[in-house]
């Protein structure tokens, strides 16, 4: 049975020229050119709705479905998506010096990847809205999810990767019966080509931020952490940041709550974490700018944050500001040190985009922007099985004659047991 107000979605709207959308019908971007924003009808909610309503729902994403952007439940695509762990990190936390260190883990999502949460929204409004075909350009995880969902929910897919995106991911897409076109080059090549296969067939473009509602799965990392740390504020939260679908999400979230007096006080100061080798929206913030530059010759392991431009650029930048954060850039050996060290003393293999969030943490730490005291969030947004491989594996390869030669064995006569 359909039950009433099962979602307050009132509208789509323009954060740059405020033009107004209709939800009711398929939309992609503004004239102008901006990403669109799903907005609620936040005072009706607020009258309705309170915590103890959660009490009893499932553990998944859907548990907030009155601010997501689905109306009819019986359009909703699931694979169980949601809740991930808010971990205390105690051994890390205690060489960083911040004793209040926590990690949201993403890497239990059902695909592997927080991206599931942007699929499973996107999917199932796509799926509402009658669309049956799509297209999207991918570093790996974000292709492999939307074909895995797409699967669940019955629609078609075209996935447009570049070749050095992880295998594994591959293989999830060729699995799930999508379409997938690899290309010699990065993910900007990649949403080019998907832009023209847009113009020249007709269909669905979900790149992220070209359509309104994968951002809606994504915010509910803010959520959740609001939930589960029992809707106190955390001083600091920490994400990898490419085309900063995440941190724009978790702003909205957080933005979300607090107009519906869930929580109150200032919002936690957030973080964009970039790579040294793909850092646009570092540059941008230290020359205190709105919108970045195209980052040229970018490359990157972390994947996930190989994005040198993203249309929400100006939105990501909006978030640090407002909320007082920074954005910083981490080496590649900061990167494969952190995966390591979280890996030895918490027994989380990371993905690198997560392990660069948390060298980021360390070294703000450690020049004092984060204090000892305060309450620190970082993102872990996939596992670090999807990857290609630790480049210090190699270096552990032994050759069987040599160990088996370097003991001495001795034999022994067997003991005797006197009943």
């Amino acid at each position: 049975m359909v039950r009433d107000n099962y979602s307050y979605l009132s509208h789509l709207e323009c954060p740059k020229c405020e033009r107004i959308y209709h939800s009711t019908e398929v939309q992609q971007v503004c004239f102008c050119g901006s990403p669109l924003l799903a907005r609620y009808d936040l005072e009706n909610l607020s009258k309705d709705w309170n915590p103890a309503s959660l009490k009893d729902r499932e553990k998944n994403l859907w548990r907030y479905h009155e601010l997501l952007p689905v109306q009819q439940p019986q359009h909703i695509v699931c694979l169980g998506e949601g809740m991930t762990p808010l971990l205390r990190m105690p051994s890390l936390g205690m060489d960083m010096s911040i004793p209040k260190l926590y990690m949201k883990d993403e890497s239990l999502m059902p695909s592997g990847s927080y991206k599931a949460r942007g699929a499973a929204v996107g999917i199932s409004k796509a799926k509402e809205l009658g669309i049956q075909r799509f297209v999207i350009p991918s570093n790996g995880n974000a292709g492999a999810t939307w074909s895995l969902y797409a699967a669940r929910g019955g629609l078609n897919s075209s996935v447009v990767m570049p070749a050095q995106a992880p295998p594994i991911t591959r293989d999830e897409c060729i699995a799930a019966g999508a379409e997938l076109l690899l290309i010699k080059g990065i993910i900007s090549d990649a949403g080019r080509i998907v832009a023209d296969k847009v113009k020249r067939e007709g269909i669905y473009d979900t790149s992220a931020l070209k359509e309104p509602y994968r951002i809606e799965g994504k915010k509910t990392m803010g959520f959740e952490i609001i939930e589960q740390m029992n809707f106190e504020v955390p001083d600091v939260i920490l994400y990898p940041t490419g085309t900063g679908t995440g941190l724009i999400g978790i702003h909205k979230a957080l933005q979300e709550l607090q107009e519906i007096d869930w929580i109150s006080g200032p919002l936690p100061r957030l973080v964009a974490v970039q790579s040294e080798g793909c850092a646009p929206i570092v540059k941008a913030w230290e020359n205190q700018q709105t919108e970045s530059m195209f980052w040229e010759q970018s490359s990157t392991e972390a994947f996930g944050i190989h994005v040198p431009k993203t249309i929400g650029d100006f939105l990501v930048l909006d978030a640090i500001y407002q909320t007082g954060g920074v954005a910083i850039s981490v080496t590649e050996d900061e990167i494969l040190k952190e995966q390591e060290r979280v890996t030895r003393m918490e027994g989380s293999f990371l993905c690198p985009e997560g392990a660069a969030a948390f060298a980021a943490a360390r070294v703000l730490r450690s020049n004092g922007w984060i204090e000892e005291e305060e309450k620190v969030v970082v993102l872990n947004t996939g596992s670090g099985l999807k990857y290609p491989r630790i480049p210090s594996n190699e270096e552990m390869l032994l050759n069987p004659e040599k160990v088996l030669t370097s003991y001495t064995i001795k034999e022994q006569a067997p003991s005797i047991i006197k009943g």
